[in-house]
């Protein structure tokens, strides 16, 4: 007879109680090891990240050696956030920020702008030497490092690094902007024409020819037309053709608001350079004993003449009334902040040169249209007075704190990069960086050709 089944019975009671007993005898145990492994998981990222803010990073003042791989980087157009990502990093810990206004912006425009903007120079930069008389004012120089171009350099290379450029194109209906390659520093040159007035004339002809033998010009009646000029004759080489003055772009070093041929957002401030070989090695702050370098004609400048009036004799300052009694580089390499006073004209090359020597322009300038300056913040690697703080002029000096001017000198040598020049541009270097200010102003209206 088959037992009564009984869930209740002794033995099936005891086989249920006793694994329920082993479980808790097993689960403190392995509670305590999985306790002790989050703990120290939770410890060991815990130290990482104190470890990473346990001591502020010491800021390193980039060396030109950094600059020159960026430019090499950036010429095979690297991606603006690679770039953003490397300013940031020189940048954090600055007292004053960043040099530009909007870097992140700017890098990102300036992306399109290589792979889009097109200029078309007209067929005269390409003529034969021997098919004109005057076929040296329209082709490039064939020497434009020449020290002998001086002041006048900047509108030399812009056309040979046009004449290189991935920019350039051969198809006039793809382009944004036409080009009309006289070069004024050339004329001025010429024995046949070099007044101004003679200057006007030919560069009046010149365009009447464009317009005539060409569509592209009556289609804008040249507001997508620009020409280079960074000598001061310059200033009225459009005079005398109406379109010219008022429609076209000019590019030019003499980028004064005072100036009544230059008009502001229309017109381009170029930077004025000259042809100096590479500073490979800045000298550091530390070893900038002087707190002001200048040198220069002041006979045609009352700014100049008070200047010298002032704080000639100041021993803190070395400041010489024509050339210095030692070489002119060794002035912007030993000194802290170097002047930069109008004199005939509102622009002159020594800003370019105290950049490219590492030393902090001070600009005593009216109305000085400064090259880049929508891109630029100028403040925060140089010092802006007006003339009439001449007499101040010490005291705002010494007023800048240390690390401030630390600060301006690691901001210097950022944007040292946009003020030079290379025969095949490269990064952000003075022709990639006009051409940029053509870009923010292309999209004209224009009738289809």
């Amino acid at each position: 007879m088959r037992r009564p089944h009984t869930c209740f019975s002794e033995k099936p009671q005891q086989h249920l109680i006793l694994p329920h007993r082993r479980l808790l005898l097993v689960r403190p145990p392995l509670l305590l090891v999985l306790l002790l492994l989050l703990t120290l998981t939770v410890s060991s990222w815990l130290a990482v990240f104190l470890c990473g803010f346990s001591k502020p990073r010491r800021q390193q003042v980039p060396s030109l050696e950094f600059n020159e791989s960026l430019n090499k980087n950036n010429a095979h157009h690297s991606s603006a956030e690679s770039v953003q990502d490397r300013n940031d990093s020189l940048c954090s810990g600055n007292l004053l920020g960043s040099p530009y206004h909007n870097w992140k912006l700017f890098a990102s425009d300036f992306q399109e702008m290589l792979h889009k903007l097109k200029i078309f120079i007209y067929p005269d930069a390409s003529m034969n030497q021997s098919s004109s008389p005057f076929a040296r004012v329209f082709l490039p120089n064939p020497n434009p490092f020449h020290p002998k171009l001086a002041n006048y350099f900047s509108e030399h290379m812009f056309k040979v690094a046009l004449l290189r450029s991935s920019l350039l194109t051969p198809h006039p209906q793809d382009a944004h902007f036409f080009f009309l390659p006289f070069s004024v520093n050339t004329l001025r040159n010429d024995p046949r024409v070099h007044s101004e007035a003679s200057i006007s004339d030919f560069v009046t002809q010149y365009t009447t020819r464009i317009s005539w033998e060409y569509k592209f010009w009556n289609a804008s009646r040249g507001t997508d037309h620009f020409y280079i000029c960074c000598h001061s004759v310059g200033r009225e080489a459009a005079s005398k053709h109406h379109d010219l003055h008022n429609n076209a772009i000019q590019v030019t070093c003499s980028s004064s608001y005072f100036q009544r041929l230059y008009i502001s957002h229309k017109d381009v401030g170029l930077p004025q350079v000259w042809p100096r070989p590479p500073e490979k090695l800045l000298n550091p702050p530390e070893l900038r004993h002087k707190l002001v370098f200048f040198a220069g004609r002041v006979q045609n400048s009352h700014i100049r003449q008070e200047l010298m009036a002032v704080w000639g004799n100041d021993t803190d300052m070395d400041l010489f009334s024509g050339s210095s009694p030692f070489p002119y580089e060794e002035g912007l390499r030993k000194s802290k902040y170097c002047l930069h006073v109008k004199g005939y004209e509102v622009n002159t090359a020594r800003v370019c040169d105290a950049i490219h020597y590492g030393c902090i322009p001070v600009i005593v300038s009216n109305y000085y249209d400064l090259p880049f300056s929508n891109v630029l913040d100028w403040s925060k690697f140089s010092v802006i007075i007006s003339h009439k703080s001449i007499a101040t002029l010490k005291k705002i000096l010494l007023s800048i704190s240390k690390q401030k001017y630390l600060s301006m000198y690691q901001n210097l040598c950022l944007v040292r990069r946009h003020f030079a020049w290379h025969t095949t541009p490269r990064g952000y270097d003075s022709f990639h960086m006009t051409a940029y200010q053509l870009w923010l102003r292309r999209g004209v209206h224009r009738l289809s050709y």
